[in-house]
């Protein structure tokens, strides 16, 4: 069996959050532009991934704090799945993947980074996107800037 290491991501895996205000909590108040928001949907919204693991990396998030999907609203899970299909559409018309990646990790050992809300992560991906400069120089290379990323994104979601 192969293994992908990413040890950049150890340190805000394991970071304590005790305290600190849930970052999906604190962007439905913040403007959209500043918190990366790109689209506001009735039950979820849609923002830019600050640590993305490619550039197009977005995460969808219900207003409701919650932990689990089986805490969630059937229409909050029926959004979520609507809007997770139109930004797969979006990454595809704009970036032209090789494949994208969905998924949740839902509590801190399956590797949530926020365990209390959950989130489904919606990414591009490219064949050799994780190169020798991620997996030996614990480095990210990001071809674009995320307020780039989120004017393209805002503009492909639409309202």
């Amino acid at each position: 069996m192969d293994h992908l290491w990413t040890p950049w991501r150890y340190g805000y895996i394991t970071a304590g959050t005790a305290g600190q205000e849930c970052v999906f909590c604190s962007k439905q108040q913040a403007a959209d532009r500043d918190s990366f928001v790109v689209f506001r949907g009735e039950h979820n919204f849609i923002m830019l991934n600050l640590y993305p693991y490619n550039s197009g990396h977005v995460m969808i998030a219900p207003y409701a704090h919650i932990a689990t999907l089986e805490q969630a609203e059937p229409a909050t899970r029926e959004e979520m799945m609507r809007l997770t299909a139109r930004c797969e559409a979006a990454l595809r018309a704009l970036y032209k993947p090789d494949g994208v990646n969905l998924g949740m990790n839902i509590g801190a050992c399956a590797g949530a980074g926020v365990a209390g809300h959950i989130h489904m992560h919606v990414l591009p991906r490219w064949c050799g996107d994780a190169s020798f400069i991620s997996v030996i120089g614990e480095t990210r290379v990001l071809p674009e800037e995320l307020p780039i990323t989120w004017d393209r994104l805002k503009r492909a979601l639409g309202e």
